[in-house]
């Protein structure tokens, strides 16, 4: 009787802008991981020390040369990341775009895209905010020259429909509450926070609107998740989180390539792993996963 031969395990490089320190970018590294545990690949996640374009392309770059099965990447400058990916895909290496990038991906020739588009969800965000009886707001951006970041103000302001300024930070909580608190403190109108991360920004903006004294007045709204945000929703004491899913943006484009090169299986399109406001009706239920590093 024929045994048959072990599959050879896949190599698949995932390179990110966000670092896996970061607490949004450990739960995309869980995703790829625990891919990489269901479908026995090898994977190799890399990102650049801080948000450095240059130092990305060159992690593209290395990892075409090392020749893998499959590339992920994120996208948040296609102007500056679209020859690494290009060359890429010329050396014949398929690649699925993930997070960043699901306006460029196709034209880059990117496979697919797993994320969610930025400028629908914030405009989803505003539009509920509005609705909460919102009329002035701040959106705060954590990460200037994020693309994707820069989309989702966009679309909050065109949903939103009331006056916003949007408030230019670094990845630094304690100048976010800082600089929220300043604009809370200057503005007594802004009764509004729009936030592009929940551990950065939509925490620390809770502590600023506590600061000035306006919790309950102000409603605090953020993109993605984190179990102290999430509580603070349950309680009353922010209004939603925007859920976009991204353990499933770092095991789907891992699963998906290592299918595709096993098999040649491949989704025909992109894959939308979000948006999903998580209300108050639904944050205490999703606390405990965001603490496990899946939500």
């Amino acid at each position: 009787m024929g045994v048959a031969a072990p599959a050879i395990a896949q190599d698949i490089i995932v390179v990110a802008h966000g670092q896996a320190n970061d607490p949004f970018w450990s739960v995309v590294k869980n995703g790829a991981d625990k891919a990489a545990e269901d479908t026995g690949a090898n994977v190799d996640f890399r990102s650049p020390e801080t948000f450095d374009m240059v130092q990305m392309s060159q992690l593209i770059d290395a990892a075409v040369n090392q020749e893998p099965d499959g590339l992920v990447v994120s996208i948040p400058d296609a102007d500056a990341l679209g020859p690494s990916i290009e060359r890429a895909v010329a050396a014949g290496i398929p690649v699925i775009s993930m997070n960043s990038g699901s306006d460029v991906a196709k034209e880059l020739g990117a496979l697919l895209h797993v994320g969610q588009d930025e400028f629908t969800a914030g405009k989803v965000a505003g539009e509920k905010l509005a609705e909460m009886g919102g009329t002035t707001g701040i959106c705060v951006n954590q990460e200037v020259g994020n693309v994707a970041l820069d989309l989702r103000c966009d679309g909050f302001i065109e949903g939103f429909g009331g006056s916003v300024e949007v408030i230019p930070t670094q990845n630094d909580p304690a100048e976010v509450q800082a600089k929220v608190q300043a604009a809370l403190e200057s503005n007594p109108d802004i009764d509004t926070v729009m936030g592009l991360g929940a551990s950065l920004v939509g925490e620390p903006a809770i502590a600023a609107v506590e600061a000035v004294g306006r919790t309950g007045e102000v409603n605090v709204a953020t993109f993605d998740l984190s179990a102290s945000f999430l509580e603070a929703v349950a309680e009353g004491n922010a209004a939603f989180a925007i859920d976009q899913q991204q353990f499933l943006q770092g095991y789907l484009p891992v699963a998906f390539l290592a299918l595709n090169a096993q098999y040649g299986l491949v989704p025909g399109g992109d894959v939308p792993s979000g948006p999903n406001l998580v209300t108050q009706d639904k944050a205490a239920q999703v606390v405990e996963l965001s603490a496990q590093g899946i939500r």
